[in-house]
């Protein structure tokens, strides 16, 4: 989506069999084209290698050694298409003891050790409720590989493969902590470390209307502001102060709970301290900071019907990304990519008949 949403011309290839599992995002199928292939079947494979031979890029998701039972792997596809980069995307790696384990987010969340940096202390960890490792860890790591291979082709005009695991991914966000644990030797406590609910100054707070406030006052003079706007300047020299640490806890719980965060909002406005209203979706969705960053907007969908979706994050002055069609359905590309390949419809029709698509 991230390249589609580029200019990339996308075509998403995928058996229908996979329907089933009721697990078809329409969201992330935006600027994209679709088809549904068994590769299962000769004629499928067919299709697929004619695709291949004017394809730049091939991103694929599956297990390791699944691509080579369906004889769509690497060197299969680079013998047809030499220049080909070929993304494979899996939870644990092309290589190492557990290539072949299924997983989902939680897994490598919890196997790279972020997912036990979050909850509370003395409680089990908390599934976030984004899929970070999927998102971040996978597809925006391959996003950036790609692009990466592309630069090279460009200069050696040779393709290559890149090995995306989630997994590494999820373990790559861990150089603060890291640096921490080095410096301390401490091993990091869920909820309790300098940038999770340890301090004061780095926390969020229950409001009055049973909302919440997040500070982030890291620095000396955004603490220092902070504390002397409520009045309590003898804290500023116990930003760090283990000894004072819950009492300055309590205070802030306290503080914060008198007022409701439309009133916190409106008192620290002016204030240079780093705090923030802790937002649900649909608040989100209606966010003025949202639409006028074009992070929110809205698409028209097939039926003539508005709906909101998210934006393009990454903001290009010359080549600004867009959404230029909306979600495409299931297979929805299938006979026209077909017929772009120089299928009859005659041969169309046998395919759909042997359940080639």
């Amino acid at each position: 989506m991230i390249l589609a949403d580029h200019g990339a011309r996308v075509i998403s290839v995928e058996d229908k069999r996979f329907m089933a599992d009721d697990l078809f995002i329409p969201s992330i199928n935006r600027n994209k084209e679709h088809v549904s292939l068994n590769l299962k079947t000769p004629e499928g494979k067919e299709i697929f290698y004619r695709l291949v031979d004017k394809t730049d890029i091939l991103l694929e998701g599956f297990r390791p050694g699944v691509v080579h039972r369906l004889g769509v792997d690497y060197d299969t596809i680079r013998s047809i298409n030499p220049k080909i980069i070929y993304c494979s995307i899996t939870g644990y790696g092309q290589t190492g003891p557990h290539k072949n384990r299924a997983g989902h987010d939680v897994n490598f969340l919890g196997h790279s050790g972020v997912l036990d940096l979050m909850g509370e202390p003395d409680r089990p960890p908390s599934i976030p409720g984004v899929q970070i490792a999927d998102i971040a860890g996978g597809g925006m790591n391959a996003a950036i590989g790609i692009l990466l291979a592309l630069w090279a082709r460009e200069r050696t005009g040779e393709g290559q493969h890149i090995d995306i695991a989630m997994t590494d991914g999820m373990a790559s966000l861990l150089p603060l902590v890291l640096f921490f644990h080095q410096r301390t030797g401490d091993v990091p406590r869920r909820g309790d470390s300098l940038f999770s609910h340890r301090f004061a100054f780095y926390n969020t707070y229950e409001t009055a209307d049973g909302r919440h406030i997040s500070i982030g006052a890291v620095e000396y003079r955004f603490w220092k502001q902070l504390c002397e706007y409520l009045g309590v300047p003898e804290y500023v020299a116990l930003q760090h102060d283990e000894k004072c640490r819950e009492e300055i806890l309590d205070f802030m719980r306290t503080t914060f709970k008198k007022k409701t965060l439309a009133q916190w909002e409106t008192e620290l406005a002016g204030l240079d301290v780093c705090w923030g209203r802790i937002q649900n979706l649909k608040e989100v969705l209606e966010d003025p900071y949202f639409r006028e960053r074009e992070m929110v907007v809205d698409i028209r969908q097939k039926d003539g019907e508005k709906s909101k979706t998210l934006g393009v994050p990454i903001k290009l002055s010359e080549t600004a990304g867009s959404i230029r069609t909306p979600p495409v359905g299931f297979g929805e590309s299938t006979v026209s990519i077909l017929q772009e390949l120089g299928y009859t419809e005659n041969q169309i029709k046998s395919f759909a008949k042997k359940g080639v698509f």
